[in-house]
């Protein structure tokens, strides 16, 4: 069909060719006017392709006397209000049916393109047929369907396929929101109700439908309306659920749902000539959607600080530097300045949080004030969370190395923080590395202190002992935090704990060895006299009695850690046994010759190697005595 001749005049004296198109112009408007008609309410001009013909060439006709003057510009006007209240609602309507939230098959699916066939009025079909053609029809489709309704064309294009006009970019992926005719049908009618002066209620109306459209999607994914004030009052454990879920949508929300409205709103408002107006239906769709997102980001950035809280604030901290390039893409918008200024500053809210948080984590562990001795001189709980916690902290370092820019600092005035000389590491390891070597310094000056809870010395070093291996072999295990603490800082850390066990048999085992010395049992102080009978049994009583003890008590401290507790079993049976072997050699015969020798000679050196390798189990008293019995 071929565009209306435009005969009026200006002061509205067109001839009667002119007058009769308007008056059969007047009469479809007024046919659908669903205030005057049932069947106009019942019905929809968007379901019949010749209706949508016939009535989007009369509102062009009838906008042509808008501004003509006389009684026919009142006639205009008035079926323009009319047209336009219905052009609304079927506005709304063809939105409504389309407004699903996305469909979780989109978000996996591989986006692909098929061929787009327009259709004439006359059912005339064009069809490109090569494919480097494609794309560009598709893309255009909707600005030339634009250009034939803004210079007044009657010739509406119609697509007989639902085709689509979704892509995808290595992370964004733009996806169809909206069949391609029901689009087409869209910029249609934005087109002229932008023309009438209805802006404000065209960007309204699609902007409220959308939004419920992208609160569905939202509501899908498990994103829930909540303040910065309910997030901040969840307990930790249902607000890892939520960052969890958060990060997973959150890249689903930037990446399809925003990106598809952005891109549907292209498609819908670029042809319709107005500046900015899809920036400002993009922005009245997803504006507040985007705060509701951000806010909960936002929110855990600015909560209180704690250690736990740590990993998460790291998790989120690298989902949004990761979608950071995405976000500045989607809303790249003047109008979405806001946008990009609220995802940069919770990224370096993040970034404070976690720095802030290890400082904090650090000071948690010098002054964690836990006095009760651990039984049996075994590993702390303390030392066990803050090694699995740096353990955590390494696996993170590629983004902590990137916050974390100062090295640690120690009030030199305050005798209750360590003494340590960064200087000898500071050339060769960075901030990160010296808070993590840093931290192991204030547990182990934390845990000398829970050490002097112990009445018994050598349970002292034990405890030590156990401690500091623990913390060597969890440097050992991690390949990630051994290269960040280093080879010189391991090897203190493993004299720390070899000097300890030395202490241990020191402390343990140095009166019991004392009993196995010569001097004191000879009459007339050589070796070459007599031996006094006496002072034997009484060093022979002596030793029993202090070996009996130390068996006793040991058996129920613990070395949790098989090898070291064989290891140091080994140890002191290298000292033990071959000194009592001899002081049983030299001495035996005057015991046995005597009264009584089973009173004064009760274990053999096979024995004492038996009792000795039952130390370090963690046996009760009762445990022991029945061992004893056995």
């Amino acid at each position: 069909m071929e565009p209306h001749e435009q005969t009026h005049s200006g002061d509205g004296g067109g001839g009667d060719c002119s007058v009769s198109g308007f008056d059969s112009a007047e009469k479809v408007i007024i046919r659908w006017d669903a205030t005057a008609s049932e069947e106009a309410r019942e019905k929809m001009i968007f379901n019949d392709p010749q209706e949508v013909k016939l009535y989007l060439n009369a509102v062009d006709e009838i906008q042509k006397f808008v501004s003509s003057g006389g009684e026919i510009e009142n006639r205009a006007n008035s079926a323009i209000q009319i047209a336009m209240a219905r052009l609304e609602d079927e506005f709304r309507n063809i939105l409504v049916s389309h407004s699903s939230p996305i469909n979780s098959d989109s978000l996996m699916l591989s986006s692909s393109s098929s061929s787009q066939l327009e259709v004439d009025e006359d059912g005339s079909s064009n069809n490109g047929n090569e494919e480097d053609e494609q794309d560009e029809e598709e893309t255009d489709l909707l600005k030339r369907s634009g250009s034939s309704a803004s210079t007044g064309s009657a010739a509406v294009r119609l697509p007989t396929g639902r085709g689509s006009y979704s892509r995808s970019t290595s992370s964004i992926r733009e996806i169809e929101l909206i069949p391609i005719e029901s689009v087409v049908h869209l910029s249609w009618i934005a087109w002229r109700m932008v023309s009438a002066g209805y802006l404000r209620e065209c960007i309204q109306v699609y902007g409220s439908v959308r939004k419920s459209a992208v609160d569905s999607s939202f509501r899908r994914l498990g994103i829930e309306k909540l303040s910065i004030g309910d997030v901040q009052r969840l307990n930790w454990e249902a607000l890892e659920q939520k960052i969890r879920r958060w990060i997973r949508a959150a890249k689903i929300c930037v990446r399809v749902v925003f990106a598809s409205e952005k891109l549907l709103c292209e498609h819908v408002f670029e042809s319709v000539g107005a500046v900015n107006i899809h920036e400002a239906c993009f922005m009245e769709t997803v504006k507040g959607p985007a705060i509701q997102l951000f806010n909960f980001a936002e929110a855990i950035s600015i909560s209180r600080r704690s250690p736990e809280k740590l990993f998460k604030i790291l998790d989120l901290h690298d989902a949004l530097i990761e979608l950071l390039p995405d976000i500045e893409s989607v809303f790249d918008l003047k109008s979405s300045d806001s946008i990009r200024v609220q995802a940069a500053e919770i990224l370096s809210r993040l970034a404070e949080a976690a720095r802030g948080i290890l400082s904090e984590f650090e000071n948690a562990v010098l002054r964690e004030p836990s006095r009760v001795p651990v039984p049996g001189g075994t590993i702390h709980p303390l030392t066990r969370y803050v090694m699995n916690y740096i353990s955590l902290i390494s696996e993170y370092r590629p983004t902590l190395i990137d916050l974390i820019m100062s090295k640690p600092s120690r009030n030199s005035t305050d005798s209750n923080t360590p003494d340590f000389d960064f200087s000898e590491l500071e050339n060769n390891k960075g901030p990160l590395a010296l808070h993590l070597i840093w931290i192991i310094v204030i547990l182990q000056f934390n845990l000398e202190g829970k050490s002097k809870y112990y009445k018994n010395a050598a349970l002292s070093h034990l405890f030590i002992m156990n401690n500091a291996h623990y913390i060597v072999q969890k440097i050992k295990g991690s390949p990630e935090l051994r290269e960040m603490i280093g080879d010189l800082y391991l090897r203190k850390l493993t004299g720390k704990f070899r000097q300890a066990a030395t202490y241990y048999q020191r402390a343990a085992w140095v009166k019991v060895l004392y009993c196995l010395r010569d001097e004191g049992l000879h009459t007339k102080g050589s070796f070459s006299s007599g031996v006094s009978r006496s002072a034997l049994r009484e060093r022979f009583k002596s030793f029993n009695a202090l070996f009996e003890e130390v068996h006793r008590v040991q058996s129920q401290w613990l070395v949790p850690d098989s090898q070291l507790r064989e290891e140091l079993k080994i140890s002191i049976l290298e000292k033990l046994s071959p000194a009592y072997r001899s002081f049983l050699g030299r001495f035996r015969s005057h015991i046995e010759s005597g009264k009584h020798p089973e009173n004064y000679i009760k274990i053999s050196v096979e024995d004492l190697e038996t009792e000795v390798l039952d130390l370090f189990e963690g046996c009760s008293a009762t445990q022991h005595l029945r061992r004893r019995s056995e």
